[in-house]
């Protein structure tokens, strides 16, 4: 097996309305700016989002954007920042963590912009990130395990077709002690 850090692979995907990429310096203030306008929506969900309670600013946000990079070129995490295409404008994020490579698996995690939601913007990006998966990395599972309370998130699995393949009762805690459900959906290949 090769090593993971010596995979060569490309860190751009283009779809018809999606630039999507890997973070670079210099990302920190358009993630920021759309982090900022949709904590409120991604802060109903603390159990399965934990980091979205902290405090964030443009330079968090900076310095997020420089780890997830040097994340990507490790091959650690594969974190995608989305675009609308041919501009600077942020969509939402998505990427590939907790990877197995000897399998391979991937996990696929993924917000969107609150303006931007019910486009299909969140699903067109995460359908290709999917497809890079298993075409270019080989991928034999894709997981995703949102919130059994979010229904936008869990429509986005079903509409790439995942397999709903069960429900972790009491998997996870939120901040006030409400214990929340997780759904298990994935795609094999």
């Amino acid at each position: 097996m090769t090593e993971p850090i010596l995979r060569d692979f490309p860190d751009l995907i283009e779809t018809e309305r999606l630039t999507i990429r890997c973070h670079r310096p210099g990302d920190g203030p358009r993630l920021f700016e759309a982090l900022e306008e949709s904590l409120r929506d991604l802060r109903q969900y603390p159990a399965s989002l934990p980091w979205v309670l902290a405090e964030h600013s443009a330079k968090t946000c900076e310095k997020f954007a420089r780890e997830s990079h040097s994340n990507f070129i490790a091959r650690r995490e594969l974190p995608f920042l989305l675009f609308a295409r041919c501009t600077d404008f942020v969509i939402g994020s998505s990427g590939l963590h907790g990877i197995d490579w000897a399998v391979p698996k991937f996990e696929v995690g993924y917000w969107g912009r609150s303006s931007q939601v019910g486009k299909g913007l969140i699903t067109e990006g995460v359908r290709a990130i999917v497809d890079f998966a298993f075409s270019t990395l080989g991928a034999r599972r894709v997981e995703a395990l949102p919130d059994d309370a979010n229904e936008r998130s869990c429509r986005v699995c079903e509409r790439l077709g995942f397999t709903l393949e069960g429900t972790l009762r009491h998997d996870r805690i939120a901040p006030d002690g409400t214990l929340r459900n997780t759904r298990i959906y994935a795609k094999i290949q």
